[in-house]
Protein backbone atom coordinates (compact mmCIF):
# COMPACT_ATOMS: atom_id res chain seq x y z
CA UNK A 1 0.00 0.00 0.00
CA UNK A 2 2.77 2.43 0.90
CA UNK A 3 4.62 1.74 -2.35
CA UNK A 4 1.54 2.57 -4.40
CA UNK A 5 0.85 5.74 -2.44
CA UNK A 6 4.40 7.02 -2.76
CA UNK A 7 4.47 6.09 -6.45
CA UNK A 8 1.20 7.94 -7.04
CA UNK A 9 2.40 11.06 -5.23
CA UNK A 10 5.71 10.93 -7.10
CA UNK A 11 3.89 10.53 -10.42
CA UNK A 12 1.65 13.51 -9.71
CA UNK A 13 4.51 15.76 -8.65
CA UNK A 14 6.84 14.62 -11.43
CA UNK A 15 4.17 15.01 -14.08
CA UNK A 16 3.21 18.46 -12.87
CA UNK A 17 6.82 19.58 -12.74
CA UNK A 18 7.44 18.23 -16.23
CA UNK A 19 4.36 19.97 -17.61
CA UNK A 20 5.35 23.24 -15.98
CA UNK A 21 8.88 23.03 -17.40
CA UNK A 22 7.70 22.14 -20.91
CA UNK A 23 4.83 24.62 -21.06
CA UNK A 24 7.31 27.42 -21.63
CA UNK A 25 8.17 25.87 -25.01
CA UNK A 26 4.87 24.43 -26.22
CA UNK A 27 2.09 21.96 -25.59
CA UNK A 28 3.83 18.96 -27.15
CA UNK A 29 7.00 19.61 -25.19
CA UNK A 30 4.93 19.97 -22.03
CA UNK A 31 3.27 16.62 -22.73
CA UNK A 32 6.54 14.82 -23.38
CA UNK A 33 8.24 16.25 -20.31
CA UNK A 34 5.16 15.39 -18.27
CA UNK A 35 5.41 11.75 -19.34
CA UNK A 36 9.11 11.68 -18.47
CA UNK A 37 8.45 13.43 -15.16
CA UNK A 38 5.74 10.92 -14.32
CA UNK A 39 8.11 8.03 -14.88
CA UNK A 40 10.85 9.63 -12.83
CA UNK A 41 8.34 10.44 -10.10
CA UNK A 42 7.12 6.84 -9.91
CA UNK A 43 10.70 5.60 -9.70
CA UNK A 44 11.62 8.13 -7.02
CA UNK A 45 8.45 7.49 -5.04
CA UNK A 46 9.06 3.75 -4.96
CA UNK A 47 12.70 4.28 -3.94
CA UNK A 48 11.64 6.58 -1.10
CA UNK A 49 8.99 4.09 0.04
CA UNK A 50 11.60 1.31 0.07
CA UNK A 51 13.79 3.39 2.36
CA UNK A 52 10.95 4.41 4.67
CA UNK A 53 9.44 0.93 5.03
CA UNK A 54 11.68 -1.64 6.67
Amino acid sequence: MTFKLFAWIGAALGGALGWWAGAHVGVMTAFLLSVVGTGVGVYAGRRIAARVMP
